[in-house]
């Protein structure tokens, strides 16, 4: 979804700056990756770490070493954030920033208004359409403040786009905890609605380069879907292995049964 008025090729060609926000988050790797590998003009602004060893550290040095132009600072820094977007002539700004840092891009959002060169702004979405879904909490708290963020993002009037590809970032909303850092549950397993719903994982590799892609030849994802002719995906799709929740679930118990065997034997 992207307000009216798009990036032109040239404003996102060789001379087009990018500022990534997040850049060294699970998403925001694979889209500064995705950046770099275009050759485009990335800047990543990263945060101080008091702990040299911080894994984050050496993220942003192996995208340093590959080209990307490091930024110390953080956003909910107003005048810090006006300061380096007029400096180093930022032209797009991509937010990949953590379910704890949503509101800080009110600030963001400020600043670029301030400056008024700003061609396009993707912020922190990558997930559900949150103005067309109805969570129940803990995740609805996170859906509003989304919906806040667009609202002040569409009263500024601040080219947007906004990149909504479900599930990809692999990990709940209500506490944006990576599965991989939290142990599974064993007497108790919750599913939403009916069990029944599909899906078909998406490589983050492919959802990085879609989101680079608009920057270079404009939105190519503007239009609706909703009208009676629409169909399931998995209609369109049908020799595509696409999994209900009941199905993962399944999976997940004859997986962990596997596990607790070997690990008695």
């Amino acid at each position: 979804m992207s307000s009216p008025l798009l990036v032109s090729n040239g404003s996102a060609g060789k001379g087009g700056r990018i500022l990534i926000v997040g850049a060294t988050g699970f998403i925001g790797q694979f889209i500064t990756q995705a950046s770099l590998d275009a050759n485009r003009r990335t800047y990543i602004l990263v945060r101080s770490f008091s702990d040299n060893f911080h894994p984050k550290i050496k993220i942003s040095k192996e995208f340093e070493d590959k080209g990307a132009i490091i930024l110390h600072g953080v956003i909910n820094d107003q005048k810090f954030m006006e300061h380096m977007l007029r400096k180093h002539e930022i032209d797009i700004v991509i937010s990949v920033v953590g379910g704890e840092s949503i509101l800080d891009q009110l600030v963001l959002v400020q600043a670029m208004k301030v400056v008024g060169t700003i061609k396009r702004f993707l912020p922190s979405e990558f997930g559900h359409e949150v103005d067309r879904s109805n969570p129940v909490e803990p995740g609805l708290n996170l859906y509003k403040q989304k919906r806040k963020i667009r609202r002040f993002i569409e009263e500024m009037k601040i080219p947007y786009t906004y990149i909504c590809c479900n599930s990809i970032a692999s990990w709940p909303y209500y506490d944006n905890k990576h599965p991989s850092d939290v142990l599974p549950p064993l007497d108790h397993f919750q599913i939403y609605g009916d069990g029944n719903v599909k899906e078909k994982i998406i490589p983050r590799s492919v959802v990085a380069s879609l989101t680079h892609e608009i920057f270079i030849k404009g939105c190519q994802i503007g239009f609706s879907i909703d009208g009676k002719k629409d169909l399931e995906v998995c209609d369109l799709y049908p020799n595509e292995s696409f999994c209900t929740m009941d199905e993962c679930f399944n999976d997940f118990l004859l997986k962990m049964d596997e596990m607790l065997k070997m690990s008695t034997n």
